[in-house]
């Protein structure tokens, strides 16, 4: 699969209406003198679950039979899916058993458990987590509803794309967090089937970024996992990745990378100037304006604040000036 039609996303809109928030676009005054055209922050962190995976979840959740919703929901994630498929799961009458690494953020693992979901931590890597799935699937019978590479998925969050257009119907550029390519990739077909000649830039963090080093490499491979403040995008595409790789490859116009003290920088210009809490995953947006990294800008753009799901304890750091606060973790 490398395409999907826009009556897909909208079939998928009005499935998850009235379980998943519409989140606003404002535009940012800082960023529009900065950058010379309108720049619209899409406000995804709103979202009640804290990021844009409640539409993906919700989408893939509502798509599952009753038996399979009777059986259960399983998954691996950094975080934020499992939220969000914690959450979509129980609005439905179903459970959820999440498994996660040794990397993900307390205060993500701590609300999943909030949540009613049953929590699984093993190894040191989304992989990892991904193994204790499929033992899952195949020995209990429990349903996977995977982070990013699977049609639901996708289909979900590209929902958020039309909602975009539909706000800025000038948009020349969107900006979009990018690991395994679920955002990403319904983003850019959901405002590529609406204007053609949009422009959709993927970003992502420069330790790890498996997307990246996958479309490089012409397809998927394994990256070593690292921490880093844009922790949600974290962790591989799945060797065997059926869906997102592909649309990855054909749809996005560019990678760009971003280090550490880039991510920081758009975490504070989130606060400072914006007044918005995001997370590293959601400040790269930012954090690719202000390095200059985003080039050809000739029309409004778009950044998409996927998510707010930071520890509070680590934002704070990072607004007092830490431009790598996770490097103890890494050493």
């Amino acid at each position: 699969m490398s395409v999907m039609e826009l009556d897909t996303f909208l079939a998928a809109r009005q499935r998850i209406a009235g379980r998943v928030l519409r989140t606003p676009l404002v535009l940012s005054a800082a960023l529009s003198e900065r950058c010379g055209v309108p720049v619209g922050l899409k406000l995804e962190h709103h979202q009640t679950t804290g990021s844009f995976k409640l539409r993906g979840a919700t989408n893939a959740v509502l798509s599952l039979s009753p038996e399979q919703r009777a059986r259960g929901v399983v998954a691996a994630s950094t975080g934020n899916h499992g939220r969000a498929l914690a959450h979509a799961a129980k609005a439905e009458g179903s459970s959820a058993t999440i498994c996660m690494s040794r990397l993900v953020p307390e205060n993500k693992v701590s609300e999943i458990r909030r949540l009613g979901a049953n929590v699984r931590i093993v190894g040191r890597s989304q992989d990892e987590a991904q193994q204790e799935v499929d033992r899952l699937v195949s020995e209990e019978g429990l349903v996977m509803v995977p982070p990013f590479d699977h049609p639901a998925i996708v289909a979900g969050q590209g929902t958020l794309g039309l909602e975009i257009v539909e706000d800025m119907p000038e948009v020349s550029m969107v900006l979009a967090p990018l690991s395994g390519g679920g955002l990403a990739a319904g983003v850019a077909a959901a405002v590529k089937a609406c204007r053609p000649e949009a422009r959709v830039i993927g970003l992502t963090m420069e330790r790890g970024a498996a997307m990246k080093a996958s479309l490089d490499a012409g397809r998927p491979v394994q990256v070593e996992e690292e921490a880093s403040l844009a922790d949600s995008l974290g962790g591989g595409i799945g060797l065997d990745n059926r869906v997102t790789f592909a649309m990855c490859r054909d749809l996005l116009d560019e990678v760009v990378l971003l280090s550490e003290d880039e991510i920081a920088a758009g975490i504070r210009h989130a606060y400072e100037q914006e007044r918005e809490i995001v997370e590293g995953a959601g400040a790269v947006g930012f954090a690719a304006l202000l390095a200059g990294k985003i080039r050809n800008i000739g029309g409004p753009i778009a950044l998409i604040l996927s998510g707010r799901n930071i520890d509070m304890g680590l934002h704070l750091r990072v607004i007092n000036g830490e431009t790598d606060p996770l490097r103890e973790v890494r050493t």
